[in-house]
This record gives structure tokens, C-alpha cells and sequence, in this order.
């Protein structure tokens, strides 16, 4: 009896610790965390900056955990530093794990070690048993990969390509002098690779995303995108896209996001985007790049964007630099610190009601290239992406980019996709790539042949002219289901936006993508909602309306539309089957379904087992929907 007493009084205190232990987290959903790098550690022997920048940063952000750094551009943190900076964060109530970044000089092209050079791979290897020795966790910032040639990696690189030697060097890299290091000096330690955004060129630095996460612990996705004028062009759907892709690389196993204030000159919601993206994905914890970022980064009214003046906006400038209250005291807003603050708990509330995300799978293979980082853009026109490194035979519709080439069965699997009744999109880089293969099933033609196109006939007009390859097929044998030209309508030729085949059972549609990913903005929206229309068998819904709108759909009923023109616009929201609302996920108001009439063609119009649903969106704005 006493025996039986004191198991029930054990589980009981072990229920509430546990209980004690999520509430404890600031965050319902997901952890909160900043990462402090090796320069700046250092700095914080100084116990006036150590507690002044905490001051600053705590006061405006909840944190659930922090990253010290012990080594950057060859430079390790002092024993005695680094554990002092442990011991006071520990003493904030904070989860604390270490961080190295293997660089010997970020000013000089972000300079790496050299791992052909013996001398280089030992400091490599201490640094991460020095690392190991102090933290239970720690995570590679994303510069484990080379990027020298000198002469001693061109003398071991051989006859062998530079990705070839890059890609097995560092594999073998991560695990001999990195891993394995780590594990002989601290067991229970895991070790973290994080990777960057510029996934599509990784294997030619020697980002090995087909072996590493088997024997890392876990890896981690840079989510920053920034400015897409800047040098890397980036798309902001990549925020979301690329932690659905390493998800799939690594599932179960990919910890988190990354975001820095970069693009926050453009305006606070670009930021607060990076960072609402990165959450749709339902990744457990983000880390807020920088900790000195948060602390110095200061509020400007630079940062208010004009569209906030027209109002409704989902991220408001005022609200989050207006004086708040927290522990007693009233603070003042003064750093970028009071945006992720105010963004992520906003966040939290919607993400705990959204299911596991889904999306029209697009087939990568490993160390694919080809038309670069297009399912960013193919987002942005409010297609859902959700990328595989392998092939799916499960599901009804496949997204083939260029970067499918890179199977030398690729068309064995699309004729196995289509004898089973299903689609396969390809794009026009791959057709070009696989032209003579795909001649088995379909004998099209895209060379090098332009076309200059501004209208789409009944599908609308966009606002420029812009340049597309122009796709050949036989007459009666593949039929245009959206077409453009210069004009279309009583002109003299057009060409296929959208084509259609059949083989056995199934369709194989070819999307023409334009000579700057960009104009694909500029498909009017009646090109557009015909385009997601037929890619929206395997998602239950889609949405009608302009570029530059996102869709987020889950696997219970709800979805995500966000808004990043600069405008409101207009939408509709499709739901393949027959529901009496959409409920707002947040607000719970219900939106009933507009009438329409049926159209008895299968690619335009509606069908009668559809439902309709009429919403406005503010610029740069999102609404979590259910039905």
C-alpha cells in the first residue's frame, strides 16, 4: 500500500514537473533562441556589456535558449570566459549549447579552413573536442564547406571535378574531425550542422545534403531572405520552402530556423515575414540571428512602411514600438529585439491550430542543379511548394524542374506516374534537358527559340512585355491549355503557357517558365488561377488572384494566405469539395461561400463539387482559414 502511495505520489510530481516544464516555455509552440558569436563572448568578460546588452535584449524579447560561440575567423574564446558567460545565462533560466563557425577569415570571401592541409584539419578537430568539452549541444554556423583552391586542394583534388572532391572531402570531414572528435571527449554530446539558404549550390562547396544528416545529430535551415535585390536574389517564400525541403532530408531530425536582420532596411515587416515564414513550417525552435543584432539594430521610422498608413496590416509598426508593460515595469521599444518579440508571439497563436504542412511535391534529387531556387518563385505565384530529395510514387501530381535531370530514370518514373492515372508538370528547362528522352512519351520541342508576349487572350494581360522559350509539340497531339503572344487576340501567332499531353492513363503538362524567373509576376491572373487550378489535386484547395499571394495549406482542413504586395487585393479561395464556411482560424468569423456558375470545361471556371469563398487581404498581410 505505502509502495503503491508512493508510486502514484511520483508520477504525480513527475506529471506536474513536466507540466512545470512546458508552461515554464515562453512560447506554446515552439522554442525561442539567439546565438552569440565567438568576438562577442569574449567582450563579455566585461560584466558592464554582459549585463547591459542582456538588459536591452531581455527586456524586449523572450528567449528560451542561447548559443555561445567558441571559434570564428580563427579566433577560440578563452576557457575561463566562456564559462563564465555560461554560468550567467544558466542563471537567467536559459538553455545554453554551444556554436563554432570553421572560418579563418569571414572578410576575405568568407576564407574556410583548408581540410587538404594537415595542420588545418587538427585545429579543426580541437576546435570541436573544445567545443564538445563545455556544451551538450552545439551547432556548425553555415560555413562548414570550402571554398579554396590553392595549391594544396588542387593537388588533391586531381582528375575528379571540384563538387565531386568537395562533396566527399567534407563528408568525410564532418565525420572524422567533427563528430567523432566531439563524441570521444563528451558522449552524450550532439552535434548540429546548420545550413545555409543557397541550397541549389551547395554540392559544388561541398554541402553533402545526401550523407551529413545521417551522421550529424540533427541539422538546422538558414531562413534568411533578406533583400531579394541583394546578391543572392532570394524569394521570399525560401523562408518557408527551404525548412519543408530539409524537413523531408532530414525528417524528424531538422531543429530549426535562422534568421538575421537582414532586409529590415526595406521595412519591419520584411523581417517580421522571415520570421512568420519560417514559423509556418512548423519547425520546434527559430534563432534569432544575432544576439549583438537584438541588442543594437535600433528602431527607426525608416522601418514603418507606407502601406502601414492605409491600416489593417497583420504586422503593425505602431503597436510594436508603442510602450508595454512587462514584470511591472513600462519599456520603451528600442530595438529590432520588440519586432521578433511581437511577431512570434503573434505567430504562436495561429501555428498550434495549423496541422502538418502539405504541398504539391516538386522531385529534387541530391546535388541537383538547374532553373535555381524556381520553386521560390513558383511559390510567390501561389503554388504550394514541398520539395523531395526522392521520388514520391504516392501521390497524384509530380513537379518536374530541370533539376530532375539529374536521374538518369527520371522518364522510366514519369511513364510509371502516368500509366498509374497520374500527372507530371515539367517545366521548360527540363524539357529542353531531356528532350530526346522524353520523345517516348511526347515528342516536343523547346530550343532556343524566344518569343516576346504580353497577352494571354481570355486569360488577361500583363502589365510589360517579357521573353519566353517558345515550346513546339504536334497539332492534335498536345493542346494548349493557356497560350500568350504579342498580341494573341487578332494576332498573328501564340505560344503555350501551359501545355497538355496524355499517356496511358495520365497528363503530363509543360509549364513554360520565363527568362527571368521574376516575370512570372507578370502572368495576368486569369493565367494564374488556371495554372493553380490544375495543380491542386493533391491539396484540396487553391486560390484566384494576383502574383505575390502565397498559399500555406495543412493536412487538417486549414490553410495560410499571405499577402506581399505592396496593396490589399481581392482573392478567392477554392475549396475542392463541398463545405458550408471558412472559418478565420484566429477570429473564428465565418465566411460563406459565394455563388458561381459551373463551367463544363474542366481547366476553367468551376466545377459543382466546388466551393467558392471571396477575402481581402491588406499588404502584407496573412489569414489562417478552416473548413
Amino acid at each position: 500500500m505505502t509502495h503503491c502511495y508512493s508510486m502514484k505520489m511520483l508520477l504525480l510530481l513527475t506529471t506536474l514537473l513536466t507540466a512545470t516544464t512546458i508552461q515554464a516555455g515562453k512560447f506554446k509552440n515552439f522554442k525561442v533562441s539567439t546565438y552569440i558569436r565567438a568576438q562577442d563572448v569574449a567582450r563579455m568578460e566585461d560584466d558592464k556589456f554582459l549585463k547591459s546588452t542582456w538588459e536591452t535584449v531581455s527586456s524586449q524579447v523572450d528567449l528560451d535558449k542561447i548559443y555561445l560561440e567558441t571559434h570564428r575567423d580563427a579566433f577560440i574564446v578563452p576557457e575561463k570566459t566562456l564559462l563564465k558567460v555560461k554560468k550567467f545565462f544558466l542563471s537567467k533560466g536559459l538553455e545554453v549549447g554551444g556554436g563554432i563557425t570553421f572560418t579563418r577569415s569571414e572578410p576575405t570571401d568568407f576564407e574556410t579552413y583548408s581540410y587538404a592541409r594537415e595542420e588545418e584539419r587538427q585545429q579543426v578537430k580541437y576546435i570541436s573536442e573544445y567545443t564538445a568539452k563545455y556544451f551538450d549541444d552545439f551547432i556548425l554556423d553555415d560555413f562548414f564547406f570550402i571554398d579554396l583552391k590553392n595549391d594544396d586542394e588542387i593537388a588533391a583534388k586531381g582528375n575528379k571535378s571540384w563538387t565531386e572532391y568537395r562533396l566527399r572531402l567534407m563528408a568525410d570531414a564532418g565525420r572524422e574531425l567533427v563528430v567523432n572528435p566531439a563524441k570521444a571527449v563528451n558522449p552524450k554530446v550532439k552535434v548540429i550542422v546548420k545550413y545555409p539558404n543557397w541550397y541549389d549550390h551547395f554540392h559544388g562547396l561541398g554541402f553533402n545534403l545526401e550523407e551529413e544528416p545521417s551522421y550529424f545529430d540533427g541539422i538546422w535551415t538558414g531562413t534568411e531572405t533578406r533583400d531579394p535585390a541583394s546578391a543572392q536574389h532570394l524569394q521570399n517564400y525560401l523562408s518557408y520552402n527551404i525548412m519543408r525541403y530539409f524537413d523531408n532530408v532530414a525528417p524528424g531530425r531538422n531543429g530549426g530556423g535562422w534568421v538575421d536582420a537582414g532586409g529590415i532596411h526595406m521595412s519591419m515587416d520584411r523581417y517580421a515575414e522571415q520570421l512568420h515564414l519560417t514559423m509556418l513550417s512548423k519547425t520546434p525552435e527559430i534563432i534569432l540571428w544575432n544576439y549583438m543584432q537584438l541588442a543594437e539594430v535600433k528602431i527607426s521610422p525608416n522601418m514603418r512602411a507606407p502601406w502601414q498608413s492605409v491600416g489593417g496590416n497583420s504586422f503593425r509598426y505602431d503597436d510594436m514600438v508603442a510602450p508595454f508593460t512587462k514584470d511591472g515595469k513600462t519599456i520603451t521599444p528600442t530595438t529590432m529585439a520588440r519586432f521578433a518579440n511581437v511577431t512570434l508571439h503573434q505567430t504562436d497563436k495561429l501555428v498550434g491550430l495549423l496541422g502538418n504542412p502539405v504541398g504539391l511535391v516538386s522531385y529534387k534529387p541530391y546535388h541537383s542543379s538547374g532553373e535555381d531556387f524556381l520553386q521560390n518563385y513558383l511559390g510567390m505565384i501561389g503554388l504550394p511548394m514541398d520539395m523531395h530529395p526522392e521520388w514520391l510514387a504516392d501521390r497524384q501530381q509530380i513537379l518536374l524542374t530541370q533539376q530532375a535531370a539529374k536521374d538518369p530514370q527520371i522518364v522510366e518514373r514519369i511513364k510509371q506516374q502516368l500509366k498509374k492515372g497520374g500527372d507530371v508538370i515539367i517545366t521548360t528547362g527540363l524539357l529542353k534537358a531531356i528532350t530526346d528522352q522524353l520523345a517516348d512519351v511526347v515528342e516536343l520541342y523547346c530550343g532556343d527559340l524566344k518569343a516576346i508576349v504580353n497577352d494571354f487572350g481570355m486569360a488577361g494581360k500583363s502589365e510589360r512585355e517579357f521573353i519566353i522559350p517558345q515550346v513546339k509539340y504536334f497539332t492534335n497531339d498536345a493542346w494548349e491549355v493557356v497560350r500568350a503572344g504579342r498580341p494573341l487576340r487578332g494576332g498573328v501567332s501564340g505560344y503555350p503557357i501551359l501545355l497538355r499531353d496524355t499517356y496511358s492513363k495520365g497528363m503530363l503538362f509543360v509549364l513554360t517558365i520565363p527568362d527571368d524567373f521574376g516575370n512570372l509576376y507578370d502572368y495576368p491572373a486569369g493565367a494564374l488561377n488556371v495554372i493553380r487550378r490544375v495543380m491542386s489535386k493533391d491539396v484540396g484547395a487553391y486560390i484566384e488572384g494576383p502574383s505575390k499571394v502565397s498559399f500555406f495549406p495543412y493536412d487538417n482542413k486549414t490553410m495560410v494566405v499571405e499577402n506581399f504586395n505592396d496593396n490589399e487585393v481581392s482573392l478567392r479561395v477554392v475549396v475542392n469539395a463541398k463545405v458550408k464556411a471558412l472559418r478565420n482560424l484566429l477570429t473564428g468569423e465565418q465566411i460563406p461561400p459565394v455563388e458561381v456558375q459551373y463551367s463544363r470545361y474542366r481547366f476553367f471556371g468551376y466545377s459543382d463539387t466546388q466551393t467558392v469563398f471571396d477575402i481581402k487581404l491588406a499588404a502584407h498581410s496573412y489569414v489562417g482559414l478552416g473548413y
